[in-house]
């Protein structure tokens, strides 16, 4: 009789578990398979956006193509927000609200790379991914207006301009793009990681950014008599090399800090010895240019919401296509919308050799797989759809 009960528990406790897998299988599958029936329109979409880059707080051809798109599915939106962006809303208009983030801007870089779709925009380039981040995030848009029935609460979709250097998140925030939201989620591509897989970390991810600009002047003259001159030239030479001594002697050798002085401008002529040279644009912690370059507090990802990032993650892509992140010496103005409320960047791989997709942002032989469209769609998608379902309040209040 007690092994009948124990198998019969067995028995009950199988027949709990199994469809619960069953179902998790077949939600998988429903939104990779309408993702990449999607798979030509995200291509088109990526395209047109790559022809035509726009750079921060100018994309207003973007936004439009976004706004005809969004037309064209009955999603309702607001508009504009930071000039050129959008904040599209899907749901039941009632809490709980989850964001989701793409930004929109591009890169002042000419593209090398040679190729039917190449930037039509001689010196700007969408060198950083943005034109995929909008692309997925418009796909994201599609699924979801398609289960829209299903949703237990409201996702709001935010498409952001001026994330390269114009701090773009905190001006959506100042005029209120978040909502009542809850949770925000956004993700970036990563030529290290191959297509197929995804990285996340809970805690710091992203470095806190800040520049400046430094300008030294002294007295012109032939470059033929150095010496009835105050040569600039030799003192930014040295205070480029002096700079480094801030990381390496002033700060603490265990944290992680990277001083970069990415331009120099001084001189006119071969013969004439300049009276002022520039270095500007470097990346410090302390800013003196905070109007135009605000500055950009660390990414420091919500362990909660990583945790859900791992399994959405788990489920749509196998456990084995789901990575653990590291900290990188870079900046993200997603830090302005973690500021205000939880949330998690995740990085989803593009890595693919026999495409060319091997080269790293800002580089202007950046190159995109594009197979990274639907499967960027589908997790914006199912992050959204399950962390609703996840987090049903009672009872509900209208969404201002």
């Amino acid at each position: 009789m007690g092994w009948f009960l124990i198998l019969h528990s067995l028995l009950l406790f199988s027949l709990f578990l199994f469809p619960s897998s069953l179902c998790n299988t077949h939600y998988a599958n429903e939104i990779f398979q309408a993702a990449k029936q999607e798979k030509d329109w995200l291509v088109s979409i990526r395209r047109q956006i790559h022809e035509n880059p726009e750079l921060k707080f100018e994309e207003y051809n973007t936004s439009a193509l976004i706004r005809s798109e969004l037309d064209k599915l009955g999603v309702s939106y607001s508009y504009p927000f930071a000039q050129t962006g959008i904040v599209a809303e899907i749901g039941t208009g009632f809490p709980p609200v989850v964001a989701l983030r793409a930004d929109m801007d591009a890169l002042p870089l000419k593209e090398l790379v040679e190729w039917e779709h190449k930037s039509k925009v001689d010196g700007k380039m969408h060198g950083c991914g943005h034109d995929a981040h909008t692309t997925m995030l418009l796909g994201a848009a599609k699924l979801l207006s398609q289960r829209k029935h299903k949703l237990q609460g409201t996702v709001r979709l935010l498409f952001q301009p001026g994330e390269e250097g114009g701090g773009g998140a905190s001006h959506m925030i100042k005029q209120g793009a978040l909502g009542v939201a809850e949770a925000i989620f956004g993700m970036h591509v990563d030529f290290t990681s191959p297509t197929g897989t995804i990285r996340s970390k809970s805690g710091p991810l992203l470095a806190a950014v800040s520049s400046f600009e430094a300008k030294i002047i002294g007295r012109g003259g032939h470059a033929a008599e150095p010496h009835q001159n105050i040569d600039p030239i030799i003192a930014v030479s040295f205070s480029i090399l002096a700079l480094q001594q801030l990381v390496s002697r002033e700060l603490d050798p265990l944290g992680s800090q990277v001083l970069s002085v990415t331009f120099v401008r001084g001189g006119t002529a071969n013969n004439v010895m300049e009276g002022q040279a520039a270095v500007h644009r470097c990346t410090a912690f302390v800013s003196t240019r905070e109007e135009e370059h605000p500055l950009l507090p660390a990414v420091v990802n919500d362990e909660r919401l990583h945790e859900h990032v791992k399994r959405v993650g788990s489920l749509l892509l196998g456990s084995e296509n789901v990575k653990d992140d590291k900290e990188v010496m870079a900046g993200e103005d997603f830090a302005f919308y973690q500021e205000s409320i939880p949330g998690t960047m995740l990085s989803i791989g593009i890595r693919n050799e026999e495409v060319g997709s091997v080269h790293s942002p800002h580089s202007p032989f950046f190159f995109l797989d594009e197979d990274v469209l639907p499967i960027g769609a589908a997790l914006h998608t199912a992050l959204a759809e399950l962390y609703l379902n996840d987090h049903l309040h009672q009872p509900f209040k209208e969404v201002q």
